[in-house]
């Protein structure tokens, strides 16, 4: 077991000590961009150590040639326990030095419990967590203050210091040229979709939006190919010929090279706001039936959100969302002024 505490004096030997680190985030895409934070910082203070990363199956394209990171475990949820444990007998071989797991369940307690690490560390809901050698509290609440970096950064703060840095993403060469023909004039874009309904701002009200921008500039649909026919129904239902619906045409990594030099980008409060925060780019998050307070607010310098103005007794309904709305009205959404974004920049 490592040492629990480490004196700034010493963290330079520590150093010596950790060659090899793993980082956990097994949860949804926006989880493993906001991870990228440490990852900025572990590299900062042990620039010398081996860093891996574990994460589900299909998140994986987010971090695909990312510079700091060594090798990319990828858990295949769908073979759940065959994948797991084949995971944790090639984890075993590895002997980090240190485990450190931002994901709050059993399976991914199962991979820090189980690896055979010196050293292991996480928050204290995971239900394996007695097993870990330092653990954190996680605290989300309707009052709650801080955001998600802040909250994993206590995993790392004795490790390093006591400021979390952005998270950071890295396109390739070939993310950039592949949108390099859509960056030919001024644009925005907008990412209408999320996997909750409850968390994602009505198509009427993506309409309404697109119908009122600036008809001089270019407007980029971005997505899943999974939300490219909610995207063609907003485009179909637009006027004007400047608008184009990229879901699905993009990857990740190339939705966030468009996304960094957009003149504004619009999300919900889904992993699109968190791709605009990696790269710095202006965004304005729409938050429907969740709010700010829980942590995971834009990051950008240019940024904000924007949400319903009167308080609603039910909202927030959840720390996810639904896939209907609980009371049937849905009035965190409907009754956010589509002015109220356009005043927001």
């Amino acid at each position: 077991m490592l040492v629990n505490s480490i004196p700034t004096s010493f963290k330079a030997i520590f150093a010596l000590l950790v060659n090899k680190i793993l980082v956990i985030q097994t949860a949804f895409l926006g989880d493993v961009v906001l991870a990228t934070s440490l990852i900025e910082k572990l590299i900062k203070f042990y620039p010398d150590s081996e860093l891996h990363f574990l994460l589900r199956a299909g998140n994986e394209h987010i971090l695909k040639g990312h510079p700091h990171l060594k090798k990319l475990w990828i858990w295949n949820k769908k073979k759940k326990y065959t994948s797991l444990l084949k995971i944790v007998k090639a984890l075993r071989n590895e002997r980090y030095d240190v485990i450190i797991n931002l994901h709050r369940f059993f399976s991914s307690g199962s991979f820090t419990v189980f690896a055979g690490a010196k050293e292991t560390r996480g928050f204290r809901k995971n239900p394996l967590s007695p097993f870990f050698d330092k653990k954190f509290d996680h605290q989300i609440s309707p009052d709650s203050e801080g955001h998600e970096i802040e909250r994993n950064h206590q995993l790392i703060q004795d490790l390093t210091d006591s400021t979390p840095m952005r998270p950071v993403l890295y396109p390739s060469e070939v993310d950039y040229s592949s949108v390099q023909k859509f960056k030919h004039n001024e644009y925005f874009t907008i990412a209408p979709a999320s996997v909750w309904y409850t968390k994602q701002w009505p198509k009427t009200k993506w309409i309404e939006l697109i119908n009122r921008l600036d008809r001089t500039l270019n407007i980029y649909l971005l997505g899943a190919p999974g939300d490219k026919e909610l995207c063609d129904t907003i485009l179909k239902a637009c006027s004007g010929t400047n608008i184009i619906n990229l879901a699905g045409e993009l990857g990740p990594l190339a939705s966030v090279a468009l996304m960094e030099n957009a003149k504004m980008n619009f999300v919900n409060d889904s992993a699109p706001l968190h791709f605009a925060s990696s790269v710095n780019a202006p965004v304005r998050a729409v938050f429907c039936s969740t709010i700010k307070n829980f942590g995971f607010g834009p990051l950008s310098d240019d940024s904000a959100v924007v949400e319903v103005e009167q308080p609603l007794a039910c909202r927030p309904c959840g720390l996810h969302g639904h896939r209907s709305c609980p009371q049937g009205h849905f009035k965190c959404a409907m009754d956010i002024s589509v002015n109220k974004l356009l005043t927001s920049f």
